[in-house]
């Protein structure tokens, strides 16, 4: 018989990061399916319109990109929450002091 070893309890699938804003929090998908469609689209070469916009719909929630739509950001202020986002995500629990 193969050797079955459970490591559901070194799993995490109760938490989602979330980027704070404003004091108000944003969450953001981190499914292992979101961060692969991302990567792929970061491995196909320069980043276009319908990319940052497909990147866009894959890290937040449909309820949380309308909200941070309606907070007036400018394009250079989104494009900052949506890089820092990708580093959330991406790059985990790394930046511990950063946590609230």
């Amino acid at each position: 018989m193969a050797k079955i070893i459970d490591i559901t309890d070194k799993l995490d699938f109760e938490t989602s990061p979330a980027l704070l804003i404003k004091g108000k929090k944003y969450e953001v998908n981190a499914d292992a399916g979101t961060v692969l469609k991302l990567m792929g689209l970061a491995s196909e070469g320069e980043m276009t319109q319908q990319d940052f916009a497909t990147q866009f719909e894959l890290i937040f929630p449909e309820k949380t990109g309308k909200e941070l739509l309606e907070i007036g950001l400018s394009f250079k202020d989104l494009t900052v929450v949506v890089e820092e986002a990708i580093n959330l995500i991406t790059e985990g629990d790394e930046d511990e002091g950063e946590k609230q």
